[in-house]
């Protein structure tokens, strides 16, 4: 049995179709409550008539098309139509028939193609429909009724428009947020770059320029050389500060260094098990000597994950899997979906874009997101050997 607790990630799980079923399934079984017989949609005057043999098949199909009303619009539409007028003609007037407006507004709402030709068809059809109503009628519906009435459906139609415009434009909203924070921070991230670099390697340049003309004088040459190594020192350390400032973690760094310490994640964990949050570790491989600025970006991958955790997913289930390669370095985190928290273990996201940026630098793999089984992982891939 599902928890209340897990039941909406199951739910959102399920095939779209599924989840949109139960709409119509409760209008088809309302449509046969006795006290809501006869009080449904009625166009025109024809009177109203017992159900009959063909009233479950008309109804089914006026209500069953709602469960492709995302997925197949335009064909849960066209079936939807088809019932609705046969119920009209047929005089059955059941609450099926509000299957109609719910179906024009999730068509305006996800019709990707053909919206305007679709948008014709139904007026069209609407016409000879409403003549044939008109006939089987005793002449008490006037025109301004079936104009009424499709005014209506237009209004539905329109709903669903707006819903689908409304979406595309908070899509490209956001995209055009992240772009520009992208973009943003790229030309702040090569401003320091230039900055910081461009002084300490022309002085590099210039001094290692100057040596190949001091080979007669070896005191000279080796205050030279010494030179060089110096700026070449002075210019990692540099690079290591502004890389420590562009961290998202910056100054939440608990190990006071740069670099972590082999045994530094196994630390890590036990202070995330301390703070509450149920963490298995698996490490496997031995790191390697010439890992660089990997092993460095593992860390982060897992001390992110781990601080998202804590704080969206208190007291779930966490596993924490570092496999140490040849050539590269594996991260897997992994958060069940079933604390007590509402929101995503993933956090506001800020960090993971920053470890996104860190891992694509290396040349490796990011990602981040909810796994089939409902719980939000974390994995990275990070090549192994990039120059500290």
């Amino acid at each position: 049995m599902i928890s209340p607790r897990r039941a909406p990630g199951w739910w959102r799980r399920l095939d779209v179709t599924v989840r949109d079923l139960p709409l119509g399934l409760l209008l088809l079984a309302g449509s046969f409550l006795p006290p809501l017989y006869g009080k449904g949609t009625q166009v025109g005057d024809v009177p109203t008539r017992p159900f009959d043999a063909l009233t479950i098949a008309v109804l089914g199909l006026e209500c069953l098309p709602l469960a492709g009303r995302r997925r197949w619009p335009a064909i849960s539409l066209a079936l939807v139509c088809l019932g609705f007028a046969v119920d009209q003609l047929r005089g059955y007037h059941s609450v099926a028939g509000s299957a109609l407006p719910l179906a024009l507004i999730s068509t305006g709402a996800h019709l990707e193609r053909h919206r305007r030709a679709t948008a014709l068809v139904g007026s069209a059809a609407y016409v000879p429909l409403a003549v044939a109503l008109y006939r089987l009628g005793s002449g008490g519906e006037t025109a301004s009724g079936f104009v009424t009435f499709y005014l209506a459906l237009v209004l539905a139609w329109g709903i669903g428009a707006w819903l689908r415009s409304t979406r595309a434009a908070e899509a490209e909203r956001r995209r055009r947020v992240a772009e520009d924070t992208r973009t943003a921070e790229r030309t702040r991230i090569a401003r320091e770059l230039h900055d910081v670099v461009t002084h300490h390697v022309t002085a590099m340049v210039v001094q290692a320029e100057a040596a190949r003309y001091l080979t007669a004088a070896p005191d000279r040459l080796d205050q030279t050389l010494t030179a060089v190594t110096d700026t070449g020192r002075r210019a990692i350390s540099d690079l290591r500060h502004l890389l420590d400032l562009l961290n998202p973690d910056h100054g939440t760094d608990t190990g006071g260094g740069r670099t972590p310490p082999a045994g530094r994640l196994l630390t890590l964990v036990e202070q995330t098990r301390r703070a509450g949050q149920p963490v298995e570790f698996t490490e496997e491989g031995t790191p390697a000597p010439s890992a660089g600025s990997a092993d460095l970006v593992a860390y982060r991958v897992v001390q992110e994950a781990l601080t998202n955790a804590l704080k969206y997913a208190h007291g779930s289930r966490t596993s924490v899997r570092v496999r140490h390669g040849g050539k590269e370095i594996t991260v897997e985190v992994g958060t069940d979906g079933s604390g007590p928290a509402t929101a995503s273990p993933g956090g506001s996201g800020r960090g993971l874009a920053g470890l996104r940026e860190r891992v694509a630098v290396l040349g490796g793999e990011f990602s981040a997101g909810r796994a089939d089984d409902g719980r939000f992982v974390v994995r990275a891939r990070i090549p192994a050997g990039s120059p500290a």
